[in-house]
């Protein structure tokens, strides 16, 4: 508990806040119509909005065994979280001892550390130990400590209601284009450009920047993809592979590489974020290098048509602030 007051105690708050709770990962559609929610309340009550997210997966402590890929980094996740209006964004770490903290005793310390007033939970939400805090339970919690709860109502799309569950669905699959629909924004990865076998520019004509990721990023599911990589803040053309280079390797380690078609230069360390578009193919093992190059040239022919009849969207990632 102790540990927990320390976190929740970093922001320097002058004012009473609305919270909401929750993971947050990937921040999609249906987490920016949650935080409307939490930034209309506070604006109408006076108060400053907050996020409490998790700087670690909560199913790394209740799941261990079956661990989860991060949809987005928490620096990213911040920062999203502050573009849709969020004042304070408070990341804790989910432990055991937090698991077995009631409803009570975490609203409680929501209360006295966050000064929270207003609370603003999803649907189906619930929190505590055995979950125990519903929102009826919630409700009559905040009538006798003093803070007002309210439900958020769900956000659909095509008759489904958009969480995290569906875009690693969709993304484990390649559906890249389901995954932009969800997030409102185009799925990426980023790392520092790191150095490959070098077939890429000297046995097939397409040299690639190799990214080191964390291991904790999810993927999309192995493929040739059309992609924008960002360098510097400026987008290039890229053809992404997801893959374990079948042409060369029986048991190959899981790379991602990218062919950026209008760019030259050295990009060793340097970061390099790749946005994926639509998923062209699945990998292939090819016979011959020849062969792998020649599909390579197709590949790079779609990409430029599919970028061609592309319809942009604004898939800036906001500067972090405050």
């Amino acid at each position: 508990m102790m540990g927990l007051q320390k976190e929740l105690s970093i922001p320097q708050l002058s004012t009473a806040t609305a919270v909401t709770i929750g993971v947050f990962d990937g921040v999609h559609l249906g987490h920016q119509h949650l935080l409307r929610s939490v930034v209309h309340a506070a604006k109408e009550r006076g108060l400053s909005p907050v996020v409490v997210t998790f700087l670690n997966h909560p199913r790394s402590v209740l799941r261990p065994a079956d661990p989860i890929r991060w949809l987005t980094s928490l620096d990213d996740r911040v920062v999203l979280l502050k573009a849709a209006g969020v004042e304070h964004v408070v990341p804790i770490t989910f432990t055991r001892d937090f698991s077995l903290l009631t409803a009570e005793e975490f609203t409680l310390a929501l209360r006295d550390s966050l000064r929270m007033a207003h609370m603003v939970v999803g649907p189906n939400f619930a929190m505590g130990y055995q979950r125990q805090g519903t929102f009826p339970m919630l409700q009559e919690l905040g009538h006798t400590h003093s803070f007002t709860v309210e439900q958020a109502t769900p956000l659909e799309f095509s008759g489904r209601r958009i969480n995290s569950t569906g875009v690693r669905e969709a993304l484990g699959v390649g559906d890249v284009e389901k995954v932009t629909s969800y997030l409102g924004r185009y799925f990426h990865v980023a790392g520092e450009v790191e150095h490959g076998e070098g077939r890429g520019g000297s046995e097939l004509g397409f040299p690639t920047v190799n990214l080191h990721l964390e291991e904790s990023q999810a993927l999309p599911a192995d493929g040739v993809y059309a992609a924008q990589a960002v360098v510097d803040g400026k987008r290039y053309t890229a053809a992404a592979s997801v893959g374990t280079k079948p042409t060369f390797h029986i048991d190959g380690r899981l790379t991602v590489e990218a062919f950026l078609l209008d760019y030259t230069g050295d990009l060793y360390d340097r970061q390099v974020r790749l946005e994926f578009i639509k998923r062209l193919r699945p990998q292939e093992q090819f016979g011959t290098p020849e062969a792998l190059a020649a599909q390579m040239h197709r590949d790079v022919e779609e990409v430029t048509e599919v970028m061609r009849s592309l319809t942009p969207i604004d898939n800036t990632m906001p500067s972090q602030s405050g």
